[in-house]
């Protein structure tokens, strides 16, 4: 949590006059009881009017000024506190879209919206009680005692006695409570990952007739929580019971002292009733004190696990020293054509091949996935010539998407290298390679705004032009044309406002807008029926700048032409070649044909 405070840096000002004019009002709410002493022995013993009128209205005088003090502290407290999260807020954000899918998947989608959301809002809660209460309790509580010395120092006694007391409850409470609402956190960080997985997963769910587990195993956790905030609240609720009997029995003391003190005429009725409301102060303040520190604590708890994800570190790292991109599409795709010339000439082979032959070579490239015991994939070596298609096929879990995820440096090879135009992913600008890479991932993602807004994402400027030729390439075309707004028709968050094949469709699309170098289709026509996917390949494979074509895929339909196989089988290359030389070479690519395509006998 103390690393995050380097973000309140900018809101000195505001952190300075929250507490201070708290201070103030706090100073004006001291003098209280010396006025009210004032207008009963002074007005009241006195019978004198216009005295009691003259210091009410000094009260009230007093009341307006503490009141504009404690707007104005209100406000800037609010102002520092709101600030403060939304700059975390942020920097958090920025950090997680800087973090690969390896630590993305160790952190978990829902715990991830649970530190942007319902943290963030307990560390602002918690900054802005701190910067309004905890110098103002302890300030009121100790200016209460020393006011009540200075009215009368054996019945202030009974403070020294009754304070150390309520304090040793009031904190004894608080401590017992901190470690069990830290239980609470957790426990709620289970309830909220339940609910999503639950409604992410609702088709699934209901599919399977899995309701009521999932409603029985959802009222377990949410009863697990509720238990564990009963008991916190029974502890908590005895700290009231508990502190009004030691300020009551204090009282009772008090006045007890003060009546016998006044008897005897060293002090005066009004003198009583300021030391009665000093306690009362003190009493008010310590509660205040106890709730804030509770606060605080939840605020810590809660800052420490925000500063917990911003201390992962993003195991990708952007390769240029400098951290600058290769710039405008047109001026990379120039520069290219000029690198490939030079190339022509060049006999310096290694072992990423000729950069101006080969558009993607994998060399020995594996990946082991975070807490794995062995690689999810190994030993891959690939050689691809500019503009081939490369089919990817293999049984569930081969490892097809791990591979291809490693071109765009989704995740980063753990051994063996993976080059692109000859060069080492993990040299390039990330911005630089991922400008070259179109990828349409297996779960299709639309973003709410427009079918426009969502064309745009690669190509901010992309032309309506532009924009119908990618539509008509990726068979997407009479899809915005059936809609009345056209390219404005709006799409709804997750794109839910359009059926799979659609959403398919438009993100396959909204790839190809960019005219990328290398084009990754991660089984990303599933919902397609054969017709379509053949269409879709065929017009591919028609464009004028062609891309390096790799195409994730169960179906053998889809990749039965294409220019290289590679058949995966438990993260190992077990087949490599056309459909022809699989068909004869390659057992587990016979054996997936032949399921899908049964010889009539």
């Amino acid at each position: 949590m103390k690393k995050l405070l380097r973000y309140l840096k900018d809101y000195r000002k505001e952190s300075v006059l929250g507490p201070l004019f708290k201070l103030l009002e706090a100073t004006l709410e001291l003098f209280v009881p010396l006025v009210v002493a004032a207008i009963i022995d002074t007005g009241i013993g006195n019978q004198d009017r216009s005295y009691v009128v003259k210091m009410c209205f000094v009260l009230v005088l007093l009341g307006i000024i503490g009141l504009a003090f404690s707007i104005t502290a209100q406000y800037f407290a609010a102002k520092a506190a709101v600030g403060f999260v939304t700059k975390i807020r942020h920097v958090l954000f920025a950090h997680i879209q800087k973090l690969s899918y390896a630590e993305l998947d160790t952190q978990g989608t829902s715990t991830l919206i649970t530190r942007m959301t319902s943290d963030m809002n307990q560390v602002q809660n918690g900054v802005n009680l701190t910067l309004r209460l905890l110098l103002r309790s302890p300030f009121v509580v100790i200016g209460a005692m020393i006011m009540a010395f200075t009215i009368d120092v054996k019945a202030a006694l009974v403070f020294a006695v009754g304070i150390p007391a309520l304090a040793v409850v009031v904190f004894g409470i608080m401590l017992a409570c901190i470690p069990l609402y830290r239980k609470v956190q957790n426990r709620l960080d289970k309830v909220l990952g339940l609910t999503r997985e639950n409604l992410m997963g609702v088709r699934v769910l209901r599919a399977f007739c899995k309701e009521k587990e999932e409603e029985s195993e959802f009222q377990k956790q949410n009863q697990v929580l509720t238990d564990t905030q009963k008991f916190v609240g029974r502890i908590s609720a005895l700290l009231n019971p508990l502190t009004y009997v030691i300020i009551n029995v204090a009282i009772i003391a008090l006045i007890w002292v003060g009546a016998i003190r006044v008897d005897m005429g060293i002090i005066t009725q009004g003198a009583v009733v300021a030391l009665y409301n000093y306690m009362s102060q003190i009493l008010t303040e310590l509660i205040k004190l106890a709730n804030l520190i509770i606060n605080i604590t939840k605020s810590v708890a809660c800052g420490n696990r925000i500063q917990s994800v911003l201390e992962v570190e993003p195991s990708i790292t952007d390769g240029n020293a400098d951290g600058k991109t290769s710039g405008a599409m047109e001026e990379r795709k120039e520069s290219a054509k000029l690198d490939e010339m030079q190339e022509k000439n060049s006999d310096n082979q290694n072992g990423a091949g000729n950069a101006s032959e080969y558009s993607v070579v994998f060399e020995h490239a594996g990946i082991r996935y975070p807490q794995a015991a062995e690689e999810a994939i190994s030993g891959i070596d690939l050689k691809v010539k500019k503009g081939q298609t490369i089919g990817i096929i293999g049984g569930t879990g081969s490892g097809k998407s791990s591979m291809v995820n490693l071109i765009p440096r989704f995740y980063d090879c753990s051994s063996g290298a993976v080059y692109v135009d000859g060069k080492d992913v993990k040299e390039y600008g990330l911005e630089d390679l991922r400008e070259r890479i179109g990828v349409v991932p297996q779960k299709s993602v639309l973003f709410a705004g427009t079918i426009r807004s969502n064309m745009q994402w690669g190509k901010p400027d992309a032309t309506e032009e532009e924009i119908f030729e990618a539509l008509e390439i990726a068979q997407a075309k009479e899809v915005v044309l059936k809609k009345e707004d056209g390219l404005d028709t709006e799409v709804e968050q997750g794109g839910k406002n359009f059926s799979g094949g659609q959403r398919q469709r438009l993100t396959i699309a909204r790839a190809l807008v960019k005219k990328p170098e290398i084009l990754i289709l991660d089984d990303s026509s599933s919902a397609l029926d054969f017709a379509t996917d053949a269409a879709l390949r065929m017009a591919i494979g028609a464009m004028e700048d062609k891309p390096t074509l790799f195409i994730v895929s169960q179906r053998t339909s889809a990749i039965q032409y294409a220019d290289q196989i590679v058949v995966l089988d438990d993260g190992n290359v077990v087949g490599l070649g056309t459909h022809e030389e699989l068909m004869d070479s390659c057992e587990v690519y016979r054996e997936i044909y032949e399921s899908q395509y049964k010889k009539s006998k």
